[in-house]
């Protein structure tokens, strides 16, 4: 049985990294697309505010940043400002804020942003690459991005190292790190384009909606591994893949595609440490990477279809009918 395992996480590690090494050199036409990426490090100015005053002069100097990602029109005089200078002054964020500064360099973090972008803008040529803010947020808020602002609150994403964590579950907290930073901006981003249907959500429609956010990160990042995109560990990568005729059974059997209960939905498609409902193994949020193979095998049987006319389809039905989608059940199981 050790061998079997040892096979089949081998199998799928594989799996994971293939499609990247297929795919991992830069397009000649990506290559050519421009996109400019400015990075502005807001740590520096923000650890100088020694008073109220030195804060009100912070907020006035990057009033985009105050009123998008601060939300400074929402409070009271004065308690903003009291907040900056109480966070800036702290020497455990301080602390936080060294490590994130050697963590997250500015030639790396371009480095990473920019063929992130030159994807996008070859495949949504209208996308306009917003300045990019780094921040230290004090664990407030991981990630801000609209159209005409990224923040990144590298403080999330230190890794095991860093002198203090958000504080969340440790299968969320396992996603707060160096690497999985660029993808958590490629699924942010994604929301620009991933239209849905806005009555009468379905387990399915939740599903393909997650599934395209996936797949469009994928197509934006690929050199990137799936493990790092869906955030799992190679052993739940390993046992997705290998049940992925069970898992998809369950979901029929169960009639739980046309469910409507949100609560349902959310057992499936939310946060949570394991899915005991289909085994005490199977990873939380598995409806949404059974929602990106139904995306993966509508795009393969559908070579002509355009990942921007992927985004604009809402009906999920139509691309699971499309799709062909029937994996097989495979016998024995990965523990």
């Amino acid at each position: 049985m050790r061998t079997l395992i040892l096979l089949l996480t081998t199998a799928a590690t594989l799996l994971a990294c293939g499609r990247s090494q297929e795919s991992c050199e830069l397009n000649p036409e990506v290559a050519k697309v421009e996109a400019p990426v400015t990075i502005e490090r807001l740590e520096k100015p923000f650890f100088q505010i020694k008073s109220p005053a030195d804060a009100n002069q912070f907020l006035q100097e990057h009033k985009l940043f105050a009123r998008q990602f601060l939300q400074s029109g929402q409070y009271p005089a004065g308690v903003l400002a009291a907040t900056l200078t109480r966070l800036a002054t702290n020497s455990g964020l301080q602390k936080l804020g060294a490590q994130a500064d050697t963590t997250f360099t500015t030639a790396e973090l371009e480095q990473q942003l920019k063929p992130m972008f030159q994807h996008i803008r070859y495949y949504f040529p209208d996308f306009r690459v917003p300045p990019v803010k780094t921040f230290v947020s004090g664990l407030s808020q991981d990630l801000f991005v609209n159209d005409s602002l990224l923040v990144l609150s590298t403080d999330f994403f230190v890794g095991p190292e860093a002198a203090y964590r958000p504080n969340v579950p440790g299968y969320i907290l396992r996603r707060y790190t160096k690497e999985h930073l660029v993808p958590a901006v490629a699924l942010a981003i994604s929301s620009k384009y991933n239209q849905k249907q806005l009555t009468n959500q379905t387990m399915l429609g939740e599903m393909v909606q997650f599934g395209k956010s996936l797949y469009f990160a994928e197509k934006m990042l690929p050199c990137t591994p799936d493990s790092l995109l869906i955030g799992y560990t190679d052993k739940e990568m390993a046992g997705v893949h290998f049940n992925e005729g069970k898992i998809w059974a369950h979901f029929i059997e169960k009639n739980l595609l046309y469910n409507t209960a949100a609560f349902t939905i959310q057992k499936y498609i939310g946060e949570r440490p394991n899915i005991p409902e289909i085994d005490k193994t199977c990873p939380g949020r598995v409806g949404a990477w059974v929602g990106w193979q139904i995306v993966r095998k509508y795009m393969a049987e559908h070579p002509t279809v355009t990942l921007k006319q992927l985004m604009a389809e809402k009906n999920a039905q139509r691309i699971l009918n499309d799709s062909r989608y029937r994996p097989k059940v495979n016998r024995g199981k990965v523990s």
